[in-house]
């Protein structure tokens, strides 16, 4: 019976989750880049990317619940900072993180059809891995971008991974130049409906837990390592006691 269901969903994947995910992406990213082209690219990239993200979700046939939401003060600016285990993170924060904020991604990204000209047009922010200077540069270029209850949004470990990663240091140098909370996010569960680098879907449960947010007044920039570790230290916490 087990591999029945499989086989039905395979076709599923085929016939259904993979055409819809590139209407939605194709119909989602239009709207969004019009509503941006007047003047409101915080209200295209909340509205367009939250029906975009629960659209896809919910073909997938997954349920998602929500926990700490109460401990975000509507108005603030964050650095967020989350653990990436699997694709299907993008579709889980569009679709419930619910502020207002801006992608750190990889420049690479730029390149897709539709999905990199649309983060473009939104103010998203591209960075070059493989270049320090060129990553900072941008970084800094996006700091005026995060005020007035925008945040910023990033995947510290880098790229997704099978296995909890190390944190890289570019999000928390951020936070102590803009005196902004840092916002950690832990998603639950996430690699079992897409796992790490694999376009394989399957039906499954996610969580998107936020923490309490981090006081940066509390550090200075040689005490950088510290608020890195902590902060990872936070957003892996419930994936060691899961």
């Amino acid at each position: 019976m087990r591999r029945i269901i499989d086989i039905v969903f395979i076709v599923y994947r085929w016939l259904v989750i993979f055409p819809v995910f590139g209407l939605t992406t194709a119909i989602c990213g239009f709207f969004a880049v019009s509503i941006s082209f007047l003047g409101f690219p915080e209200f295209a990239s909340r509205v367009m990317g939250r029906i975009w993200g629960r659209t896809n979700v919910w073909l997938t046939m997954s349920r998602i619940s929500v926990r700490g939401r109460e401990k975000i003060r509507q108005g603030q600016s964050y650095v967020i900072v989350a653990n990436h285990p699997s694709a299907f993170d993008i579709l889980l924060v569009y679709g419930w993180l619910g502020l207002d904020f801006k992608w750190v991604i990889k420049k690479e990204v730029r390149k897709y059809p539709v999905m990199g000209y649309s983060s473009y047009k939104l103010g998203h922010v591209f960075i070059d891995r493989s270049n320090t200077e060129a990553a900072i540069h941008s970084l800094q270029a996006a700091q005026k971008k995060i005020r007035d209850g925008i945040s910023i949004f990033f995947f510290p470990e880098g790229t997704r991974q099978n296995q909890p990663g190390q944190f890289k240091k570019g999000a928390f140098r951020m936070a102590l130049d803009l005196n902004l909370p840092i916002l950690p996010v832990t998603i639950l569960g996430s690699e079992k409906i897409i796992p790490a680098k694999s376009i394989k879907v399957r039906p499954g449960k996610a969580e998107l837990i936020f923490h309490d947010p981090i006081d940066v007044t509390h550090y200075s920039p040689e005490q950088l390592h510290d608020l890195v570790e902590k902060g990872h230290d936070i957003v892996m916490s419930p994936l060691m006691n899961s």
